[in-house]
Parts: C-alpha cells; sequence; structure tokens
C-alpha cells in the first residue's frame, strides 16, 4: 500500500473507533501532502465528509470525491486493490450526496444524486459492503418518500 494511502486509513480507524475531531485533525494533516491523484483525494474526501459536524462542510468534501472519481481510472483504483472498479465508488458517493443535499433541505438535488445512486447500485457486488450500500440506499429512498 502506499504511503498516503495507509496515512488515510490510519485516519479512517480513528473515525471508525468513535474519534471523530482526531480523524478530522488526521485527515487535515494527510490533506496538506496529498497532492492531486484522484484515487488519494477520492478516499480522503470521502471519509473526510464522515467526520464534519457541519452539512455544509460534509457538503463540500462528498462534492469534492465526487470529482476526483470522475477523473480516476479503472487502472490506478486497481494499483491500489485489484478488484475496485470506479463504477463501484459511485452508489456511495451519490448516496451520500443525496443525505448532504437532504439535510441542508435542497429536496430536488437531494432527489437527483439519491436517483443516481439507485441506477448505479447494480455496479455493486453482493458482498457485505455492496448489502450495506444498497440498504442504505433502500433506507433513504423511504425517508424521502415519507417526507416529501
Amino acid at each position: 500500500m502506499d504511503p498516503v494511502m495507509n496515512r488515510i486509513m490510519q485516519a479512517q480507524e480513528l473515525a471508525s473507533s468513535g474519534d471523530r475531531a482526531g480523524a478530522r485533525s488526521a485527515f487535515e494533516n494527510v490533506w496538506r501532502d496529498v497532492g492531486t491523484d484522484p484515487l488519494h483525494v477520492v478516499t480522503l474526501a470521502h471519509y473526510m465528509a464522515d467526520v464534519q459536524d457541519d452539512p455544509a462542510a460534509e457538503l463540500r468534501w462528498d462534492l469534492r470525491a465526487l470529482e476526483a472519481a470522475d477523473s480516476l481510472t479503472d487502472a490506478r483504483a486497481q494499483e491500489h486493490h485489484s478488484s475496485l472498479q470506479v463504477a463501484g465508488f459511485y452508489p456511495s458517493l451519490h448516496l451520500n450526496l443525496a443525505a448532504d443535499y437532504n439535510k441542508l433541505g435542497r429536496v430536488a438535488e437531494a432527489h437527483e444524486h439519491l436517483t443516481k445512486a439507485e441506477g448505479a447500485a447494480g455496479t455493486l457486488t453482493d458482498d457485505g459492503y455492496g448489502r450495506m450500500i444498497r440498504g442504505a440506499i433502500a433506507r433513504l429512498r423511504a425517508e424521502f418518500d415519507r417526507d416529501h
């Protein structure tokens, strides 16, 4: 694994253990050094969004992640792990954006990204991660349909 991905994963371990402030600080340190590699940017921004307390900041990080994914190639992703395909990133990225926009009361944008997440979900494999993301999409759809 490359050194930047190691640092990102170490910061994510802090987030997973419940230390959101520590993770945010660690991610900020990595961000200063991350450069322009789209794999590094998409990974860091995707995780950084999850440790934000302000929904607008969360949205900004999730938008950075989506933008980076748009310039990421399968070949670059597979340098990190041979099973990765960029198409598999989009269900989660659009799900997060839908949730962000929903929190901010931006219903049309939330609906647009939720629909994109649903459309991209077919790229997910039938493993724990795929089931988790499909389940989260379904829960957000049910919440969205109930509230709007």
